[in-house]
């Protein structure tokens, strides 16, 4: 509620059965499908309501994406490149196969 001061907003909260708690993190990460969300540096509020809870959470987000063993193997197996090489030239390309080969090879875009 804009405009209110944050005492009576914890005492309204209060009453209503709200409870609310910072969490102390240094790192929160959501896993997808095909990616992960890594929030660094987060807030992070535990806000318990009718036995619920909810977390808010802001903090400098960036996206991974996650690549399999068989587009690992196929990288490094195309690019005669290990596999560590190859994770992080996918990595680098965001999941591209052919990116990551390209510049395994020494190709420019």
């Amino acid at each position: 509620m804009p405009g209110m001061d944050p005492r009576q907003m914890q005492q309204l909260m209060k009453q209503m059965g709200i409870k609310s708690e910072e969490i102390s993190a240094k790192t929160v990460v959501i896993e997808t499908d095909d990616s992960k969300l890594i929030i660094e540096n987060p807030q992070v509020t535990k806000i318990t309501m009718q036995g619920n809870h909810s977390f808010q959470i802001s903090g400098t987000v960036r996206k991974e994406e996650k690549v399999s063993d068989e587009d690992i193997k196929m990288v490094a197996s195309q690019a005669n490149v290990d596999e560590e090489k190859a994770k992080q030239a996918l990595a680098d390309a965001k999941g591209d196969i052919a990116e990551a080969i390209l510049k395994l090879n020494g190709h420019k875009e």
